[in-house]
């Protein structure tokens, strides 16, 4: 019963399959803005969960525009390129980040994460 607003960013959990597409299962992350922190409002809907994300490392590569679900593979196999064989992160998920709302037209910022190992 406690409106929270929009939080930025909104981070979906990219599981991809070995051809770099993403399969069709996904994990919606929003922030609990800081106010609700210490003692988050309990969620009515059984389908939402509360987790505390630990603290990582990420290696992240930034793009404008309308983000689609082919523009985060294209960045993340341009990220995953650009860090060559050396570095050392999660294979098995991305997170795919939006920051603006729909109606924000111009100067849109997403982010695709790789967390580091």
């Amino acid at each position: 019963g406690v409106g929270m607003g929009m939080t930025a960013p909104v981070s979906i959990t990219a599981f991809p399959a070995e051809d770099g597409s993403l399969q069709q299962k996904v994990k919606v992350f929003l922030r609990i803005p800081s106010q609700f922190q210490a003692s988050p409002p309990c969620p009515s809907d059984d389908s939402i969960k509360i987790e505390e994300r630990q603290e990582m490392t990420i290696y992240s590569t930034q793009f404008g525009g309308y983000a689609k679900e082919a523009d985060y593979v294209n960045y993340a196999a341009k990220l995953k390129s650009a860090l060559g064989t050396e570095a050392m992160y999660r294979k098995d998920f991305y997170f795919c980040n939006g920051y603006d709302p729909p109606m924000k037209p111009y100067w849109r910022r997403n982010e695709v994460w790789f967390v580091k190992e």
